[in-house]
């Protein structure tokens, strides 16, 4: 039933896409900001600070795609999306873009007429429980009570899991991370699943985290990524090649720091097109040619936003792993500016 329902919520935010306008671009201009789709709260990802101002790893991506289009990070009305309202927002143009933790799969590539421009965090779902539960492996799971968020691949890689090592669980359904973190510690679950970057932030914020263990199995695929709608390339192309530009601005070594002393010009032509001081790049995207400047002088190249938000040294304590770049043996690789 779960199922029928999740490819519902696909087929109605697919005919949605069908009647928004393909000149989103011209549109954010004429705003004056980006109206970007993050999470309902999500430590160290998307959440308001006390001050009440969005931070964290996807924020960041909201805040670049701004700085690339309009010159300015803070340009941005964050509308915070659940895993049952997140699709639909983006195909009806509520939101611009959407940047929320979201997983690229087929169906919501293909079926759902949305398009994910790129994999901003290599991920798998894992398997949180209390440290007193005495379990050291997800398959001691058997009869367990799970908390899942309906209507996302979470679910239905839970299903697959039990199934395949012929367990039973009991699914506990909230909608939001807040109310799984609730009632996972109120102990309505044993267990609670999502990506294992969630399981971490969502530990974080605990009282007691090493109350609470992260078990050992991943147990899936989880490509995170923004994605915009189909039918529209040319906005597609601006938030695709912003992601890039963080990718390459890393491996290149141009910071935050040091982009404008890079700007003034350097030996190595991909850092010069890349920052708009040798040929045209910007003009092709419909941009300024110190698109990419902007992105990385007000946001920071990747390595700065995923440190800086969820890197070792932060309280959700993640290593690069995947997520390091090619020559470091991870998975990050951005195609050449030139």
């Amino acid at each position: 039933m779960k199922k029928s329902i999740f490819l519902g919520t696909l087929a109605v935010a697919g005919l949605a896409a069908g009647f928004v306008s393909a000149q989103t671009l011209d549109e954010v201009r004429a705003r004056g900001n980006l109206s970007c789709g993050v999470s309902t709260g999500l430590a160290g990802f998307s959440m308001p600070d006390a001050n009440g101002e969005w931070q964290g790893f996807d924020v960041a991506f909201c805040r670049a795609v701004a700085a690339a289009v309009l010159g300015d990070s803070t340009a941005v009305e964050f509308v915070p999306l659940t895993t049952q309202t997140r699709f639909t927002a983006l195909a009806s143009g509520e939101v611009d873009v959407l940047a929320r933790n979201t997983t690229w799969t087929f169906s919501r590539d293909v079926d759902l007429r949305l398009e994910f421009v790129g994999v901003n965090y290599y991920d798998g779902q894992g398997f949180m429980v209390p440290r007193d539960l005495g379990v050291t492996s997800a398959l001691e799971l058997d009869g367990a009570t799970v908390c899942i968020q309906t209507g996302t691949t979470t679910e239905l890689n839970l299903a697959d899991f039990f199934s395949s090592n012929n367990m039973g669980y009991e699914p506990v359904p909230v909608e939001t991370n807040a109310e799984a973190q609730q009632q996972y510690l109120a102990g309505a679950c044993d267990v609670y699943t999502t990506d294992a970057s969630g399981l971490a932030a969502t530990r974080a914020t605990f009282e007691d985290p090493a109350g609470h263990v992260v078990l050992p199995e991943i147990v899936s695929k989880e490509p995170l990524g923004p994605l915009v709608r189909h039918g529209d390339s040319e906005w597609g192309d601006v938030a695709r090649w912003t992601l890039n530009a963080m990718v390459a601005a890393e491996e290149l070594g141009v910071t935050s720091a040091n982009v404008a002393e890079m700007a003034a010009g350097t030996d190595n032509p991909e850092i010069n097109r890349l920052l708009g001081t040798e040929g045209d790049l910007g003009g092709m995207l419909g941009l300024e040619a110190d698109w990419a400047q902007n992105v990385i002088a007000q946001v920071g190249n990747y390595d700065e936003v995923f440190e800086g938000n969820i890197g070792a040294s932060t309280p959700i304590g993640l290593s690069r792993g995947l997520n390091a770049q090619w020559t470091d043996g991870g998975l990050l690789y951005a195609p050449p500016f030139r």
